[in-house]
């Protein structure tokens, strides 16, 4: 009886055990993509690779996301609008597309060869209105009068700080660039403040940044067809960089200069809250995102947002939020299906790039110029 009994307790449990890892499935609703990678034995196509990161899974998954959901920015913003939207009459670029796309992106990202595809988004109008940094400013003037050298993350900063080059990541800035921009900026301060007391220019981040894509002249900068295509560019931490430095320094030269950030905000606000719909697009964290998310907040939320960056959001920062959070704020609309890549946007931005606005250039740029003809 001892041992019938020892059996039996001992098939019982093998049967507890086997139905615990053996659990029954519910079953998946039939429209869930299944798992799948690409096929190297079809050779190469890297548009094909592309389009099956949807169903590769991870983060391959969330930027075959995010390529939908520029591309609806991208779809809704070529569809007549019947009726012109109501703009803010003290906005002189006002946007009558069916959605108005904010790009936001920190400053290192211009530092990086990123810049080249947000030149391109510019140089063609594909955006409506650009959030950066101080440092997203004036490192695209920079990179107009010496280049930014690659180096490596290791190098020693008490030995760069010896030979006076400024490391950003592996990426190597030598202190006589910025010597360059100061030359360059400086007679421009000097004109923006004989205007303002002359003329009653009233300056304000944007009409700064307007002004030096003017100055600049030359077809590799952002903010060059930025002034172009008159794409207003809001940064309201401006001085926080070096051009603020060179407005302290001219400051106890040529005292005066008056930049005006209230007008600024009327204006990015008014972006959102006169717009049939937006999108939003924020590579990185911090200023962006936030500036560009709590203008949309006006309209009682973007309709499509994409985030990419590598923050997470266990301390509490608006940079590491999830796209929900903002939800929550009225930020994003509640019907939205926004995206969020945990990723490196000097990786990913390109290709979202290729698979969306390049992809649709035909359509996005009317005279299909692909040059700096302009």
């Amino acid at each position: 009886i001892f041992f019938l009994t020892e059996g039996m307790e001992e098939q019982s449990a093998i049967l507890a055990a086997k139905n615990a890892v053996l659990m029954q499935s519910t079953a998946l609703p039939d429209d869930i993509p299944h798992i799948k990678g690409y096929d190297f034995n079809q050779g190469v196509d890297h548009r094909a690779l592309l389009q099956s990161f949807l169903t590769t899974g991870f983060q391959a998954s969330s930027v075959g996301q995010a390529i939908q959901e520029i591309n609806k920015m991208i779809e809704k913003r070529l569809e007549p609008v019947e009726e012109q939207e109501a703009c803010d009459p003290s906005d002189s670029s006002p946007s009558h597309s069916g959605c108005t796309i904010f790009l936001g992106y920190t400053s290192n990202l211009i530092s990086s060869g990123v810049r080249e595809s947000i030149r391109y988004l510019a140089q063609h109008r594909m955006v409506d209105v650009i959030v950066t940094t101080a440092g997203g400013v004036e490192e695209d003037f920079i990179k107009c009068l010496a280049p930014t050298y690659l180096g490596e993350f290791s190098l020693s900063g008490k030995e760069l700080r010896q030979k006076g080059i400024n490391r950003i990541g592996n990426l190597l800035v030598p202190n006589d660039n910025y010597c360059k921009f100061e030359d360059w900026l400086m007679p421009i301060l000097d004109k923006m403040v004989q205007e303002q007391k002359d003329e009653g220019t009233h300056w304000t981040p944007s009409k700064m940044i307007h002004r030096l894509g003017k100055e600049i002249n030359n077809p590799e900068s952002v903010y060059y067809w930025a002034y172009k295509n008159d794409i207003p560019v809001f940064s309201p931490a401006l001085t926080d960089g070096s051009i603020g430095d060179m407005i302290y320094f001219h400051s106890h030269k040529n005292p005066g200069l008056i930049l005006d950030i209230v007008e600024d905000i009327r204006r990015m606000d008014s972006k959102a809250v006169f717009a049939k719909r937006t999108g939003m697009i924020i590579l990185g964290g911090g200023l962006v995102k936030h500036h560009i998310a709590n203008a949309n907040l006006m309209r009682n939320g973007a309709d499509y947002a994409v985030f990419v960056n590598t923050g997470q959001e266990f301390d509490g920062s608006d940079s590491g939020a999830r796209p929900d959070e903002a939800v929550s704020w009225g930020k994003i609309r509640m019907d939205a299906k926004p995206v969020k890549v945990y990723a490196d946007a000097s990786i990913i931005f390109p290709l979202l790039v290729a698979e969306t606005f390049a992809f649709h250039a035909d359509k996005l740029i009317p005279e299909k110029t692909q040059n700096f003809s302009n």
